[in-house]
């Protein structure tokens, strides 16, 4: 009778490894991957993160930081990784029972729950995770256009808890070398901004407009290039059009890389800057659900900043979910910059930040990117 059982038990077993979704093996990591002839994806799912995204014709990966090595199985965030159920550091007693930085999401393995396949004339595949100190989880749909280099995420953050929550979600892109260099340009439609670290209960003094910004020395510094001075360090913006976006681009290259959301989703966006032997190693182009870089108790003390809200609340059982669309593009090399972003029919309109007569760029995503 045993040796019946341990058969059954064994067959039983076979049949659910036959039915687990298909993951592929990335650099020897788990990973969940999107590809078509213009570009490749890749979703790495020891934490999350979109650790690749590049151009077939040209394998230039934007999103190459913290990547792990070859082999490396370690949980971790890199490239573009999500922060939730926070965005920058826990409380003293959070910390002390082991809530790690920005949440969460980028420290847990995910599950793939639907395998990359054609749906509706683009490329999909959806994974999942649960958040077990935050008491939260997210369901991730990745789409990606069957042709060009475009997809869009949308996430489906649930309490799991008993009562409601503050909680904040903040999406973390971070491009590194060799794509990112002292010649590389960032722009966005940020409005009035601040540096983190001013002191409190006013952090958001002084302010000042994209794309300047003023640094812990009161000094003011153009954000859209960095060389080899990283003060000052993270800077957040509130956004006052439909949509907000996000690109980077280094015109030698011949490449940009850029992010569009609905403002409604996303009301900030905020610049990461990080320098490393006087050369640029990191520029994070970070939009989420809030501005201020710190834990719940200030968040809940300042409660807005010019009208934006620094934290966002699920009622027990309920579900918020938001969206955003991310590209690459390939440009010439006397490329100045992103002047202005709209979306049109299914379609990324980028005008060029060119003088008196600027060029416009165009990126196709018929089922991909929403209105």
């Amino acid at each position: 009778m045993a040796k019946i059982r341990f058969h059954l038990a064994a067959t039983a077993g076979l049949l659910v490894a036959c039915c687990l979704p298909a993951q592929e093996i990335v650099r020897g990591r788990q990973s969940a991957v999107l590809e078509n002839a213009s570009a490749r994806l890749v979703v790495d799912l020891r934490g999350g993160a979109i650790g690749d995204f590049h151009l077939k014709d040209k394998p230039l990966n934007p999103l190459q930081w913290n990547t792990p090595r070859d082999g490396d199985r370690a949980i971790q965030g890199f490239g573009h990784f999500l922060c939730l159920d926070r965005w920058g550091p826990p409380s003293d007693a959070e910390g002390t029972r082991g809530m790690p930085y920005h949440g969460e999401a980028a420290n847990v393995e995910w599950s793939l729950v639907r395998p990359p396949a054609e749906v509706g004339g683009a490329l999909e595949t959806q994974m999942t995770a649960r958040l077990p100190k935050a008491g939260l989880s997210v369901r991730r749909t990745v789409r990606m256009s069957a042709k060009g280099a475009v997809f869009m995420v949308r996430e489906e953050v649930t309490n799991e808890n008993a009562l409601g929550r503050m909680y904040n979600a903040v999406q973390h892109p971070t491009i590194a070398p060799p794509f990112l260099d002292g010649t590389t340009l960032v722009d966005c439609n940020g409005r009035r901004g601040f540096a983190q670290g001013g002191s409190l209960p006013n952090p958001e003094e002084p302010s000042s407009f994209w794309p300047q910004a003023f640094n812990l020395d009161g000094v003011g510094v153009n954000l859209r290039r960095l060389t080899d001075d990283p003060n000052p360090n993270v800077v957040s913006f509130v956004i006052d059009e439909p949509h907000g976006w996000i690109t980077a681009v280094t015109p030698a290259k011949g490449l940009l890389i850029g992010y569009v959301w609905k403002s409604v989703d996303y009301p900030w966006v905020s610049v990461w800057r990080n320098v490393g032997d006087g050369k640029p190693t990191a520029r994070g182009l970070e939009f989420g659900t809030t501005g201020l870089h710190q834990p719940f108790p200030v968040l809940a003390k300042k409660g807005s900043i010019w009208g934006r809200p620094t934290f966002e609340y699920l009622d027990a059982g309920e579900t918020a979910a938001r969206q955003y669309v991310s590209f690459l593009l390939v440009v010439p090399t006397d490329f100045e910059g992103v002047q202005s972003i709209r979306v049109e029919k299914g379609r990324i309109l980028i005008r060029e930040r060119r003088g008196d007569n600027p060029r416009e760029f165009r990126v196709d995503g018929e089922g991909v990117i929403p209105e």
